[in-house]
């Protein structure tokens, strides 16, 4: 294992696959190695450049690798797909990622922290718990219906209701469940409430996070989740890369003098993507009440090309003013001028 220059890991539960590149660009290794004897042939191998595919664990075996003073590299899987050559099995996986690493315009995937991704662990619960809220609410409609009582998709309503029902004279197995659905709720609504106000907690420690609560339409939620995914943004180029990377441009076919654009990619990470669009609905819908350069250019959008195509766009624009101020390490400050807003 002396010999090796570059290591491409195919990341499993239990079994690991190894291949070793010498300096000539050569294999001069192939291994399958169970969770401890990975670790600890990380730890003993000489100092090498690691490529992983961005998956699960990839992370934690990343901060090994760094710990033990490799140089790491994590892939798109994407990008490590139209790679693998013949049949789908864990050597020539080991060969994709390999040769993925190699293209010269592939853009690494930072490893993030542990504290990182503990954050993002809150961001999983609390999607999971509005998820479930939403099923139990949708579950009480449905079976209301069969009794002729029709209840609006808003939760603020939904909750009003369900006190009005409970106050009237209804048949007991309805008011039973109405019972539970109403305690069900409230312990769906004390959780979020405590989820929310860690983000806010971990905010207040994130330097990054602040920045981005400055702007319009990012709240805690919105930062936390962002800080803990991009950090400063130091993994693009360009403020361009990062909103392309979250799904929010056109999608492209040219071919000749053929040159069409289509709807938004939706690359990148969904949820990101879909806090980013729900803080600019925000935005679009209390701009007509401000009058710096952002609020008119989205108002002016938005009576020229409508308000769904205002708000993706006012997206796209707020993905690349957080960047730049990331980059230059300042809190949002709306602007009077024009000319300082149109190259944002």
């Amino acid at each position: 294992m002396n010999n090796v220059s570059i290591l491409s890991i195919d990341l499993a539960k239990n079994v690991f696959q190894l291949l070793g590149i010498d300096q000539s660009g050569k294999p001069c290794l192939s291994k399958r190695l169970s969770r401890v004897k990975l670790h600890e042939a990380l730890v003993n191998l000489p100092t090498c450049e690691v490529v992983m595919e961005a998956c699960c664990s990839s992370h934690y075996w990343g901060r090994v690798c760094l710990s033990a003073g490799h140089q790491v590299h994590l892939i798109p899987a994407q990008h490590v797909t139209p790679f693998v050559r013949g049949n789908k099995n864990d050597k020539n996986d080991c060969m994709a990622i390999y040769e993925a690493s190699r293209r010269p315009n592939i853009r690494f995937v930072p490893v993030k922290t542990e504290q990182q991704q503990a954050i993002l662990i809150l961001h999983r619960m609390r999607e999971r718990v509005l998820a479930s809220r939403t099923a139990c609410i949708n579950q009480t409609r449905s079976l209301l219906l069969e009794f002729g009582i029709h209840i609006p998709k808003a939760y603020s309503i939904f909750k009003r209701y369900i006190h009005e029902l409970l106050s009237e004279a209804i048949q007991p197995v309805l008011r039973l469940m109405l019972l539970e659905v109403h305690e069900e709720l409230d312990g769906y609504d004390k959780r979020v409430r405590l989820l929310d106000s860690l983000f806010r907690q971990t905010n207040a420690q994130n330097s990054s996070a602040e920045i981005m609560q400055s702007i319009p339409g990012i709240g805690p939620t919105i930062a936390s989740a962002f800080s803990a995914s991009i950090d400063r943004g130091q993994a693009f180029k360009c403020a361009k890369d990062f909103s392309v990377w979250l799904g929010l441009t056109p999608k492209q076919y040219a071919s000749g003098e053929t040159n069409r654009l289509s709807g938004i990619t939706k690359r990148g990470d969904c949820y990101l993507r879909k806090q980013l669009i729900h803080g600019a609905r925000t935005v679009v819908n209390h701009a007509h009440k401000k009058d710096d350069d952002l609020n008119r250019w989205i108002t002016a959008l938005k009576q020229r090309r409508g308000v769904n195509k205002a708000i993706v766009a006012t997206a796209h624009r707020l993905a690349r003013l957080m960047w730049i101020l990331l980059q230059k390490n300042e809190f949002y400050r709306p602007m009077f001028n024009n000319a300082v807003t149109q190259n944002v």
